[in-house]
């Protein structure tokens, strides 16, 4: 007899969980160059995709079969007999399981990115969810020998996210920093994310399919105690992930002088990982201050990591994941309403806690270290220097830019012969293409001094000034938004803990070629119009133009400046 209910919650969940990945996917691809976004879109797509078969096919029989303590059974396909939460049939916790499976794959991606082979990463893939991630699974969710000594991880904390963590630990140390990540005294150098934006949608994902991952592990939903502690669930994961966002806030503003957004959203993250091992065994209470502890850790883990491991990981995965899925795992035995250290259990569901953190780590660290090293001594593990710097976009998939439309082109046909015209750009003959008659190319002129100014100014000032232009009869001139720092090379800013080296912060560039109007006024007007009399003004440079040529026309010099 199946419950409608608990299997209708139980697919839910699951359907949640697997949006996780588009999670997964957006922050990786946000904190990370765009010149690698389709190869980060690519690698969580076969996750997924290679995840699914590989854990129908090998994982779920070795993960949940009655063979052993330490090892299931060999079910390929899931033909055999499982005993199964009640009311939910086979086929929905199969896919459920199955969607938690790829979820623990897909953290290395992000920890390797930018520098990892396609295939490379496609092999480690198959591994870790036909085998490393199944046997650590079935210790504890499968009856295994975890499990017998009353290892409590209720919805995943090591199961899936410390053994992602870790596995990414491994990968990114055997694979190496990115190129320009390290000085050479080994200070690190902070590479900024190219989309904020995209990483903050990809949190909010995840913190919306949380709520399945965390809820529907309760596998149930067809009593009053069901519904009971699912509510709870959805309490306690909630306040974890907003206590530990709030309070990474806190420690970066303090610590940085400003509050940083990345890491502040890898607070949320790291929140909602430690609170997952125990969200059905404490408080509310108990579930705002193991999203406060998260919060404090995350920071200094995603520095110790960065800074003295020297290890490169560009979204903070081992941090989030590997650190703080170990500590909400710990944090088990510490608040625990049964149990718990603050509630009088002593020290023995704690130590059972500590116990099955080190034992799956260890799995883990050796397991995915033989592979990484076969797969490195093989094929190779990493891409040449030469791919890295262009990006794997280009060498891996063949894709110019997963921004085409935003990439600069250059066409070769004009917008005319897209309408349909009879001649496409660079053919039209002249006397159809300019109906105005050529003029001499000859200036009336030659004497005349024509001087290029230069201006590099604050953009809330580029109106002005262009009024204050054009009042004494400066009508052309061009505008383009830079990038830039001066002398005293801007704020210092932190970026995931690390300086940036020099900001750039955001400019404005006018250029003008002047030759009727004097030099001297125009710099005088551009002064008047920019002054603030603080740091950052601004800089106006003067060049010599030795020639000066209208296209339409043919016109030189003086006579090329001039209006019709």
């Amino acid at each position: 007899m199946y419950s409608s209910a608990s299997t209708m919650w139980v697919l839910i969940a699951a359907a949640l969980v697997f949006f996780m990945q588009a999670g997964f996917a957006m922050v990786e691809a946000g904190f990370t160059r765009a010149k690698n976004a389709g190869n980060i879109i690519m690698k969580n797509l076969m996750d997924f995709a290679i995840g699914t078969p590989a854990f129908w096919i090998l994982g779920f029989g070795v993960m949940f079969g009655t063979g052993s303590a330490f090892f299931g059974t060999f079910d390929p396909m899931v033909l055999g007999e499982y005993g199964l939460p009640d009311g939910v049939p086979l086929e929905a916790f199969l896919i459920f399981q199955t969607v938690f499976c790829a979820t623990a794959a897909t953290i290395v991606s992000g920890a390797m990115a930018e520098r990892t082979k396609f295939i490379s990463y496609i092999i480690y893939s198959f591994f870790i969810s036909a085998v490393v991630y199944p046997i650590s699974g079935h210790w504890i969710w499968g009856g295994g020998w975890l499990a017998e000594m009353g290892f409590h991880d209720f919805a995943g904390s090591t199961v899936v996210h410390m053994v992602g963590g870790v596995a990414a630990l491994v990968g990114a140390k055997i694979l190496g920093p990115r190129i320009g990540k390290y000085s050479a005294d080994g200070k690190p150098k902070a590479i900024l994310g190219h989309n904020l934006p995209m990483g903050a949608l990809g949190v909010f994902i995840l913190w919306f399919g949380w709520f399945g991952f965390n809820g529907g592990s309760t596998v149930a939903f067809a009593d009053d105690g069901a519904i009971v502690s699912a509510s709870t669930i959805f309490v306690t994961t909630n306040l974890a992930a907003a206590m530990a966002a709030f309070t990474t806030m806190i420690v970066t503003w303090f610590r940085y002088k400003k509050p940083d957004v990345s890491m502040t959203l890898n607070g949320a993250l790291a929140g909602l990982v430690a609170i997952t091992a125990g969200c059905d065994a404490v408080s509310p209470a108990g579930a705002a201050l193991i999203g406060i502890i998260a919060g404090v850790v995350i920071v200094f883990g995603i520095e110790f990591v960065d800074k003295i491991l020297k290890i490169d990981d560009p979204v903070g995965a081992i941090g989030v994941h590997g650190i703080c899925g170990a500590l909400g795992t710990l944090l088990v035995g510490v608040f625990a309403l049964d149990g718990g250290l603050v509630y009088g259990g002593g020290a023995g569901l704690f130590i059972t806690q500590l116990i099955g953190v080190v034992s799956v780590a260890l799995w883990v660290v050796v397991t995915m270290s033989i592979l990484f090293m076969i797969i490195k001594s093989t094929i190779g593990l990493r891409v040449s220097e030469a791919e890295e710097i262009v990006g794997l976009d280009v060498y891996e998939h063949g894709l110019a830019s997963a921004y085409a439309d935003f990439t600069p082109m250059i066409s070769t046909i004009s917008a005319a012969a897209a309408a349909g015209a009879e001649y496409p750009l660079g053919e039209v003959p002249e006397e159809l293409a300019i109906p105005v008659k050529r003029r001499d190319d000859v200036s009336k002129h030659p004497d005349a001094k024509i001087s290029k100014v230069v201006m590099i100014i604050r953009p809330d000032k580029f109106e002005g000034l262009k009024n204050a232009m054009h009042k004494i009869g400066i009508t052309g001139m061009t505008m383009t938004q830079v990038l830039g720092c001066g002398m005293q090379k801007g704020s210092t800013e932190f970026y995931r803990g690390v300086p940036v080296d020099i900001t750039l912060l955001p400019k404005v560039k006018v250029e003008c070629v002047i030759c009727k109007v004097p030099v001297e006024l125009a710099i005088k007007t551009a002064i008047d119009s920019l002054y603030t009399g603080n740091i950052g003004d601004g800089k106006i440079f003067v060049y010599d133009v030795e020639e000066v040529v209208k296209v339409r026309t043919g016109e030189r010099g003086y006579d090329a400046l001039q209006d019709e």
